[in-house]
């Protein structure tokens, strides 16, 4: 399988855009947005941008849009939707584009008015013929049924999945961008409105509005632009299913084997890593991953998150914005985990910086535990 060389391209404009409620903006004036200041922050300009990748949530032709909206004529453009893992999918492509000459500046973006059009957490896609006679409330109704298998298999428990709640909140405290900032503790965690058993409100991702950007380059290029670059070392993604009557095993994803591909690729192994930024979407989401990602044994999940592990000043840093439980969530998050991950990698993440950070990973999920995609990322000292 081709893939690109290990850092051969390179971050360097990133940014967030409207992150809560924004009443009045639709999903592409949230997307043009952030594309306007990460091409700022990058030093350049919309017409400068020959490679478009975007995904938006209720445009099937959102990269011909974009590209209207926004007065540009890319020589490639890619319009990728497999959910949350889809801008992971699209960072591998336009760096895949990027060594191949094909365009010199890609620009990856994204935007959703949710919490503004419909507040709801709630999936619009037709019901599967053999779930819905069980009436599920999609998506949670999958996600809890991989949590209750974990806590099946492993002895998971309800508190641990909390655990990780509130180490969200911990780090949504240390950021003014996050759209949930209040005091949480385990007990509201656990005396909190149950949604779809095991999971309660706080088990589930906020319902926000909110935008992002990134912009890549080769990385010869990179070092001549005005912020500090962050390399791209590896990306691998996989996909098992669609729906989750259909994941082969509730409790194991494809991260397993993408994360493995994108280690090998960046030339990592997980103790190199600095930060985790994970696609959070429920809390089971957070145990699974760090499993699958490989910093803890199958079934420890529970176990490593206690403690404040996964806090502020905890063993490791995970979800340094407040993640989707608590920072930002407007459909789709995986583009978030990649802006954090370079912040935090130029040291730009102000009370919540991860102290010496040069190694993060930036992961994405897609559909019901479904599309799963790992990218690794590296400061100027691991090139």
């Amino acid at each position: 399988m081709e893939s690109f060389p290990r850092a051969a391209t390179a971050v360097v404009g990133a940014a967030t855009f409207g992150i809560g409620e924004m009443p009045g903006m639709d999903s592409i004036d949230l997307a043009a947005q952030a594309a306007i200041l990460a091409l700022r922050d990058a030093g350049l300009r919309p017409t400068d941008v020959d490679g478009l990748f975007v995904g938006l949530p209720d445009d099937a032709m959102s990269s011909l849009s974009l590209a209207e909206y926004l007065g540009i004529h890319p020589a490639i453009t890619d319009n990728n939707r497999v959910g949350g893992s889809s801008f992971q999918t699209l960072a591998i492509m336009a760096a895949l584009a990027l060594d191949k000459g094909i365009c010199n500046v890609a620009l990856i973006a994204y935007g959703s008015n949710q919490r503004s059009a419909t507040g709801k957490l709630v999936s619009a896609s037709k019901p599967f013929a053999y779930e819905a006679p069980y009436r599920p409330i999609s998506p949670v109704s999958s996600y809890a049924l991989a949590a209750s298998r974990h806590m099946h298999e492993f002895g998971t428990t309800r508190r641990q999945f909390a655990e990780v709640a509130v180490a969200a909140r911990l780090w949504a405290q240390l950021n003014p961008e996050a759209f949930a900032r209040a005091d949480l503790t385990i007990d509201e965690v656990l005396g909190a409105r149950m949604v779809s058993d095991p999971l309660g409100v706080h088990d589930c991702c906020l319902v926000t509005d909110g935008a992002a950007a990134v912009v890549m380059v080769r990385s010869e290029r990179a070092r001549q632009m005005p912020r500090k670059p962050v390399y791209l070392l590896g990306g691998a993604a996989n996909t098992t299913h669609r729906w989750i009557s259909c994941m082969p095993e509730l409790t194991v994803s494809a991260t397993v084997e993408c994360a493995a591909r994108a280690y090998r690729q960046a030339g990592i192994t997980v103790a190199d890593v600095d930060v985790v930024e994970l696609y959070d979407a429920f809390t089971i989401n957070t145990i699974m991953m760090l499993e699958d990602l490989g910093f803890c044994a199958k079934g420890e999940g529970g176990r490593f998150v206690e403690g404040g592990a996964i806090a502020p000043g905890g063993r490791l840093a995970v979800n340094t914005n407040g993640g989707g439980l608590s920072c930002v969530h407007p459909g789709m998050y995986g583009l978030f985990t990649i802006v954090e991950s370079v912040v935090q990698l130029r040291g730009a993440a102000d009370r919540r910086q991860v102290p010496g950070a040069e190694v993060a990973v930036a992961h994405g999920n897609g559909g019901v535990l479904s599309s799963q995609a790992v990218l690794v990322f590296g400061s100027e000292s691991t090139r």
